[in-house]
């Protein structure tokens, strides 16, 4: 087939997985909107005629979410979809590279969007059970981890190492997409009817499930297209890999053990708790603080994506020319630390601060994450020795992703638990995990610099420290 048809194949499967993965987010976002509108200021809510109001303070909130400790319980929430989230991710690789990708992507939007319009249906079945939220944020968690290893797995199979931290950095924005379109949409309805905030969103991924069915493309192989460069190996120690389940464990040990692949997934740990601290409570962080109605709190959150968007290409650019991954997420961390202690004291001071400093956080935040989780993967995924096919990637992709989804579980717990002590020492918590996450990188390259340069007295400074 022609380099032509080839480019143009290329470019529809970096389409429709952007798709998809926009449709992932868009499905998760909701639940940070609609925590404004589950527990309210009631006293600035007009009260309806002909209501019976035995408690003033709490007649317009949602139960459960009604009591004091509100916050605790959407920190529940939250870790009940990012845990099952993080458990999920590791077992996912593996029926990533078992299952054809078409057919496990579209189970798994189907079935992801079936358990947020579930999420949504409670508004209208009047449902009040915590216990049948988290259920459905678990459930809602597990069916998520198809889509990430899956993606990455496709685009690995059709991209070879060229430009691939631009070509992802672009790419990975879907993140940020999703999560704008996923704000908007929820924000449409927040307050008049806030069980469509989550329909919507279900019944677009849904779709997107089906739209995946049909048109995706595993492989170059299967339109009798060119594979990339990476998929021809010049080690001679090439693992063979077969279905048993002791190969699968093999491959996971090699993968392991080969150089970056811990150290990065640690950095993402931390980079992650960062991100996703501000997914879920950012909305309602704008709310408190500035004072914002639910809406016009979710429409401004959207900037901090929009950052992101721009901090993910410039990461990959970067990289790129420079050649440096480690190098440039250690940098937009540095940078991220000093910029969220800024917001926090000055972001609210007026429209035009808060603008300026969500879109900078938004890029420095999300930078590293977003080349973490693309290029840096693709690239550990494909190296010569483990042949860079598609199950090593998948592998090392559900390994370093599975790891930040840790982070990413741990990052709205502590939120939840520490907000009620004060939105200052939840920032500090960011920034602590922002400087770990940079350390936890450096030290690695660090010491291998003083050992290959002979430095080796060096190695003592960390620990002085």
């Amino acid at each position: 087939m022609c380099a032509l048809d080839k480019c143009m194949y290329r470019g529809f499967i970096l389409f429709l997985t952007f798709l998809f993965y926009t449709a992932y987010h868009l499905s998760r976002k909701p639940i940070s909107i609609v925590k404004s509108q589950l527990h309210r200021n009631c006293s600035t809510v007009v009260k309806p005629a002909d209501l019976n109001i035995t408690d003033n303070d709490t007649w317009c909130d949602w139960a459960p979410f009604d009591q004091n400790n509100y916050q605790s319980l959407f920190g529940y929430l939250d870790n009940s979809f990012l845990v099952a989230y993080a458990i999920g991710m590791f077992i996912s690789g593996i029926f990533g590279e078992r299952l054809p990708l078409r057919y496990y992507l579209s189970f798994g939007m189907l079935m992801s969007g079936l358990f947020t319009c579930l999420f949504g249906l409670g508004f209208y079945l009047n449902i009040h059970s915590l216990g049948y939220y988290a259920f459905i944020q678990v459930m809602n968690g597990l069916m998520q981890t198809t889509g990430w290893p899956a993606v990455v797995a496709c685009v690995g199979n059709w991209f070879g190492k060229g430009k691939r931290g631009f070509i992802m950095g672009v790419w990975n924005s879907h993140t940020s997409v999703g999560n704008i379109l996923g704000s908007l949409i929820a924000g449409v309805y927040v307050s008049s009817a806030w069980g469509m905030s989550f329909i919507v969103p279900g019944l677009i991924i849904a779709s997107t499930g089906i739209l995946c069915f049909f048109f995706l493309v595993e492989k170059p192989e299967d339109v009798s297209c060119t594979p990339p460069q990476h998929h021809v190996s010049q080690n001679r120690n090439i693992y063979h890999l077969n279905r048993s389940a002791t190969r699968q464990l093999e491959l996971i040990q090699v993968c392991l053990t080969q150089r970056g692949v811990v150290e990065f997934s640690l950095c993402l740990l931390f980079a992650k708790l960062v991100s996703y601290t501000f997914l879920y409570w950012l909305p309602l962080y704008i709310s408190n603080v500035a004072h914002f109605k639910a809406k016009e709190a979710g429409d401004m959150s959207t900037l901090f994506d929009v950052g992101g968007i721009v901090g993910g290409i410039m990461a990959g650019l970067v990289s790129d020319y420079t050649g440096g991954r480690a190098t440039t997420c250690c940098v937009m961390l540095l940078g991220a630390a000093p910029m969220l202690f800024l917001y926090n004291y000055i972001g609210q001071r007026s429209l035009g601060t808060t603008i300026g400093m969500l879109l900078l956080c938004g890029g420095l935040v999300n930078g590293p994450y977003a080349l973490i989780t693309t290029a840096v993967s693709a690239d550990l995924g494909t190296h010569e020795s483990l042949r860079g096919n598609s199950r090593a990637l998948s592998t090392v992709t559900a390994i370093i992703d599975g790891t930040g989804s840790i982070g990413a579980a741990l990052g709205p717990l502590l939120a939840g638990i520490i907000s009620p002590t004060g939105w200052n020492n939840v920032f500090y918590m960011l920034i602590s995990a922002d400087v770990l996450a940079c350390l936890v990188r450096n030290i690695t390259l660090f010491n291998d610099i003083t050992i290959q340069q002979g430095f080796w007295p060096l190695l003592l400074i960390p620990v002085m420290f």
